[in-house]
């Protein structure tokens, strides 16, 4: 399989909480690598400054490689995809780095990764809302 990418929607979502005019609510839209080996989103910090998305503390990351490094964590964020909306906390990653979706989107928004057309669409037996697990 080859490499997925998405159009990921991003806003602030405190100014949606806030009330702040559609308009005015701080949104961008970017193209990020569908990753099933991450588990959050990671955004660049260049975009989650430029979003006003605020820092809300750290974590210890394990990458691929084994290597573990801290990063901050922002949020909260409202990310959609496929139609599909979440608001959520990201990893920060260096500026102008690239947008990662991780698992927890991909279950979260109940989406899956169609590998002969590499792109990430809603599960066919939920097309109209995400069907999620409590058990």
């Amino acid at each position: 399989m080859g490499e997925v990418r998405a159009s990921v929607a991003l806003a602030n979502a405190r100014d949606i909480y806030q009330g702040i005019p559609d308009g005015q609510v701080r949104r961008t839209t970017v193209d990020a690598l569908v990753d099933t080996g991450a588990v959050m989103v990671l955004l660049p910090q260049d975009l989650v400054e430029a979003l006003g998305i605020p820092f809300t503390g750290k974590a210890i990351v394990s990458l691929a490689n084994e290597e573990r490094i801290e990063l901050d964590v922002a949020g909260p964020i409202e990310l959609t995809i496929a139609g599909r909306t979440w608001t959520t906390d990201c990893l920060v990653g260096p500026p102008n780095s690239e947008a990662l979706i991780g698992q927890l989107v991909l279950e979260r928004l109940d989406l899956v990764i169609d590998p002969l057309k590499q792109i990430l669409t809603t599960r066919p037996e939920s097309p109209y809302l995400p069907s999620l697990k409590l058990k």
